[in-house]
């Protein structure tokens, strides 16, 4: 397998936990100096212990029941990764239909340490959020 791939199927797996309630399969992949933006909170997160925190208490609260992976692509540079993609998460209507509930631009930094790709830093944003205008321009 490539590297790219291996890269992708890391995430796969993990996403696929996640729809499932447990954010375990992410804290498996992530080192120990992993730092973290997400569009819900006001400051990056540093460090394996506070993205435990953080995740943790999402176990078994969260119900995707199908995802997309659009467009994945991973640049290799040496022992760093960057993966990018878009994610779209869908869920099923009481009419049995699927609807697509939130959308994801991802960025995942991936270092290859002792032999395996960790996630050292990751990026999640809203596709096309709501902007709110300035109440007035700058001077």
């Amino acid at each position: 397998m490539s590297d790219a791939h291996d890269i992708i199927a890391l995430e796969r797996a993990a996403l696929d936990r996640w729809g499932n309630g447990d954010p375990h399969g992410y804290l498996e992949i992530m080192a120990p100096e992993v730092t973290y933006f997400d569009p819900t909170l006001d400051a990056r997160i540093d460090g394996f212990e506070r993205m435990r925190d953080l995740l943790v208490p999402c176990t078994g609260k969260i119900k995707i029941d199908r995802y997309e992976m659009v467009n994945p692509k991973v640049q290799l540079h040496g022992d760093a990764a960057l993966l990018t993609f878009n994610l779209v998460n869908y869920r099923k209507q009481r009419d049995g239909s699927e609807q697509p509930v939130i959308r994801w631009n991802s960025t995942e930094v991936y270092a290859r340490i002792v032999g395996q790709w960790r996630i050292v830093h990751s990026h999640w944003s809203f596709v096309k959020p709501e902007l709110k205008q300035p109440l007035s321009d700058p001077p």
